[in-house]
């Protein structure tokens, strides 16, 4: 697997020859090539997909959730993409990829001002081109907490936790990370962190923040019965519900090979890594729902495939197509437990956001560890995974990437929902949460009844 700083360099020193045989009247100007256009292309067409993403994550939410709370539920998505993108603008951007701040947060760029949006570096992407990239996974981190903290939260108070949340929260996630901050600058002999397109960064973050709501809101009435014991409580349209997974299925593979960063031949294989897990994972939580419970549930089959590019999201780039179907297997069974796990210690999470983000994230980041044999453009080597020769060394760094992200979102979103908690309220009165979001929150029902009478 190829080195993207190599190419770096060696792009680097090619405009270097260029410029020593180009006159220095010449010099002022240096014009992209026709490759460096592709690739930002590329890019921005893998954002478009990776926006699209907002719509599987509505259905999903949506149709594991019940009827009258469909509006909400779109409300909260469209939120997101609006409030999240806004906010990413006006300081996300800046906190993650700005200048000058050193290990913590950058400190320019705020509002995008001070940047030629356009220019394209050879080599590289244009400011634009980043942005739209980086905001519309800034909404994907921000979305994944909607559904566990569905059907009961205040509209107001979720408005508040988005912004923040994409303002904040995952942009200080991404500058340890992606924007060569804490996190990049450990490493423990060759090791250093890898997590190709976020499983950990974007997965993982958003899968905590889900936790935490979960766990302030407390769960919906009628959950568990006098004894504790957990009722299902179905959703109001599998149809939606599936329709989601596929969209996200296809939506993934603009998140996973977009962030190539580059028109490639390297795209199509982490497509096919992509690809495999997800229909590994679908396959593992058939077989496991199905010994469990004496029945195919295709909602926790949909969640399986999910888990499998949860998981397959940060070793996408670093390994072969048969770990790919290794890791996206296992996930698929991690899912069906972790569900009955978290409902069992009273964390309703309507649509399993905690287990398919929060830990199959998790797995995703340990999962590189063991089984990375390329180099991924962060890792630096061949065959870093401990199944591959490479020791226990990045598994270790894995390891402590997984607990200060876990540490930093656990403790920033538990003080956010704290203060919204004992503000504005987090959650609806028992009475609204019985009648419904829609009409309450919203002043419309989603399925109003045709009041249109034939002659």
């Amino acid at each position: 697997m190829r080195k993207r700083a190599l190419r770096i360099i060696s792009g680097l020193g090619g405009v270097a020859v260029i410029l020593a045989i180009t006159p220095h009247t010449a010099l002022a100007q240096e014009v992209p090539t026709t490759q460096d256009y592709l690739n930002n292309l590329w890019v921005f067409i893998a954002g478009i997909f990776v926006f699209f993403m907002q719509a599987g994550f509505a259905l999903v939410e949506a149709g594991l959730t019940r009827a009258k709370n469909v509006v909400n539920i779109f409300a909260k998505n469209m939120a997101d993409a609006v409030v999240g993108v806004l906010a990413f603008f006006a300081a996300g951007y800046a906190l993650a990829f700005g200048g000058g701040g050193g290990w913590f947060i950058g400190t320019d760029s705020f509002f995008l001002e001070g940047n030629d949006l356009a220019a394209i570096p050879p080599g590289g992407l244009s400011v634009a081109t980043t942005f739209f990239f980086q905001a519309v996974f800034a909404a994907t981190a921000v979305t994944i907490a909607s559904g566990s903290m569905a059907e009961r939260t205040k509209f107001s108070a979720y408005l508040i936790f988005s912004a923040i949340m994409c303002a904040f929260i995952y942009p200080v996630v991404v500058h340890w990370t992606w924007g060569g901050g804490l996190i990049a600058d450990i490493s423990i002999g060759d090791a250093v962190y890898s997590d190709f397109a976020g499983s950990g960064i974007v997965h993982m973050t958003g899968g905590i923040a889900a936790f935490m709501g979960a766990m302030f809101l407390g769960p919906r009435i009628g959950k568990y019965d006098a004894n504790g014991n957990p009722r299902a409580i179905p959703g109001h349209s599998i149809p939606f519900a599936i329709l989601g997974v596929f969209i996200l299925w296809v939506g993934w593979f603009g998140f996973n090979p977009g962030s190539e960063l580059i028109a490639d031949e390297f795209v199509s294989t982490v497509a096919v890594n992509t690809m495999l897990a997800a229909a590994c994972g679908g396959l593992a939580t058939t077989v496991t729902i199905w010994i469990k419970t004496g029945k195919p549930d295709v909602a926790m089959i949909g969640n399986g495939v999910l888990a499998g590019l949860v998981a397959i999201t940060a070793p996408c780039g670093a390994v072969t197509p048969l770990m790919a179907c290794v890791i996206g297997l296992i996930a698929g069974v991690i899912v069906v437990f972790s569900v009955f796990f978290f409902d069992k210690v009273k964390i309703d999470d309507p649509v399993g956001a905690v287990s398919v983000h929060g830990v199959c994230g998790a797995w995703g980041l340990l999962s590189l560890g063991l089984f990375a044999t390329y180099d991924d453009a962060f890792l630096g080597r061949e065959d870093a995974g401990l199944f591959y020769g490479g020791g226990f060394e990045q598994l270790a760094v894995q390891s402590i990437m997984l607990v200060i992200i876990l540490a930093w979102v656990g403790i920033t979103t538990a003080a956010l929902f704290a203060v919204l908690k004992n503000t504005i309220g987090l959650r609806v009165t028992a009475e609204e949460e019985i009648e419904g979001l829609d009409v309450l929150e919203h002043g419309l029902s989603g399925y109003a009844t045709d009041l249109a009478h034939t002659s």
